[in-house]
């Protein structure tokens, strides 16, 4: 059952939407003795991480040629032919992110351009503890090959027979990705960020995780190397009015809530009938779960807010700022006009969460934790830098001379006009 809140006065709306803090501070001693080990030990120190946190003694780090070829025998037709729709989706999605931008002649003689460039190396960090995420590699690979990123490596934990996956192999082959290692956790992000005698350091990080993962991320973002974004725990929020499905509604709730027992759920809406509805049904679909223990923590965190009004319910949501949102109202379009805050945004009763979390085509890596009032999700230019460039002839120089020198003059930087002055002398 979600616990039901009624009517909150704005000034209450922050302890609302707060997520769970975690214990920073000793989560942060943690990963960086992880980080500093690693960083140090190269991969003596991963193994050993890897034995103290997954239990598995492995002999080499890197997914062998023998493993990827076991790997394309051991998935069903079905669920081969299913990564491939999704990843022809992605791709077809994905592609309409490319756009080449025009030369601008901004005075005569003075033209200026950007070219867009992939980032040379990156690594995807694929979480596979209690759930193997084989989709995130279609969501991660395929904009890196698209953005034509020189080397994409993967990192994964490895099961107890120290093996990744077969999915997660067929899914890097895929796109492209021949480089996998078997690594998790902590010690995978110390050991792309810093490099060791096996895996190459990368220049940008990408992939959800858990807190520690997190944590390991923004911390390696201080020493130089980038990341997607400071993603947490996976999120939703429901959005809906007397028209919604309450059995949808819980479906979905519960498809986010199966992640772990820190995941977010929110259902924010104007009919308190629907929200015991959706209270029911969820009891009723949770006992069928297998993952219904990890469903039920979550939901035991989870809130339902009745709102007077549709529009204080959209000012709520924005506030939240949710990964993913699903509106399910009448007029779910002319609503998902006013979102400002949200990942990802999912419309009407027949859009659930699940199906942009595999297929669709859009990305499902995205801002967490409220981070959606500031980033995006990941997409081709997550992979991408661009470069400006500027080409001036002899006559936009002298139609411009007379500008700059006067603005470097005005900044005290005498050199900056001595630059101009002394090509038209």
């Amino acid at each position: 059952m979600m616990n039901i809140l009624e009517f909150p006065e704005r000034a209450n709306w922050a302890s609302i939407i707060k997520r769970p803090v975690a214990d920073y501070i000793s989560l942060n001693e943690k990963v960086s003795t992880v980080l500093n080990g690693v960083k140090l030990g190269g991969d003596k120190a991963v193994k050993q991480y890897t034995k103290e946190f997954d239990g598995v003694n492995l002999d080499h780090l890197l997914v062998t040629d023998a493993e990827m070829q076991e790997a394309q025998t051991l998935l069903s037709v079905e669920l081969k032919i299913a990564i491939e729709t999704a990843a022809s989706n992605i791709r077809k999605f994905h592609l309409t992110q490319i756009n080449k931008e025009r030369p601008v002649e901004t005075m005569p003689g003075i033209t200026c351009w950007r070219k867009w460039v992939g980032i040379d190396k990156v690594g995807l960090y694929i979480p596979g503890g209690s759930a193997p995420l084989f989709s995130t590699i279609l969501m991660l690979g395929i904009p890196a090959e698209i953005a034509r990123c020189k080397q994409v490596i993967l990192c994964s934990p490895p099961d107890k027979t120290g093996k990744l996956h077969p999915a997660i192999i067929y899914a890097a082959n895929l796109v492209g990705i021949k480089q996998l290692y078997k690594i998790g956790g902590v010690q995978a992000i110390a050991a792309m960020a810093y490099g060791t005698e096996t895996v190459p350091a990368v220049y940008k990080i990408f992939g959800p995780g858990n807190q520690y993962v997190t944590a390991a991320k923004q911390m390696v973002q201080q020493h130089g190397v980038a990341i997607d974004m400071p993603a947490g725990p996976s999120e939703v929020c429901v959005l809906s009015d007397e028209t919604a499905v309450p059995e949808f509604v819980a479906a979905d709730l519960l498809s986010q809530a199966e992640h772990g027992p820190d995941s977010q759920v929110l259902l924010v809406s104007t009919s308190k009938q629907l929200i015991d509805k959706v209270n029911l049904a969820l009891t009723s679909q949770l006992s069928l779960l297998p993952r219904k223990e990890l469903a039920s923590k979550a939901l035991q965190n989870s809130r339902a807010v009745l709102m007077n009004s549709l529009s204080d319910a959209v000012d709520l949501v924005n506030e939240y700022a949710a990964e993913h949102l699903i509106i399910a109202c009448n007029n779910a379009n002319e609503i998902a006009d006013q979102i400002s805050n949200a990942g990802s945004v999912f419309i009407g009763n027949y859009s659930p969460e699940a199906v942009g979390d595999y297929a669709s085509g859009t990305n499902h890596t995205l801002p967490t934790n409220a981070y959606a009032r500031m980033y995006s999700g990941v997409s081709v230019d997550s992979f991408i830098k661009k470069i400006t460039f500027q080409q001036l002839t002899k006559e936009g120089l002298t139609a411009i001379a007379n500008t700059v020198e006067t603005m470097a003059e005005a900044e005290g930087l005498k050199a900056h006009a001595e630059a101009v002055r002394v090509r038209l002398k």
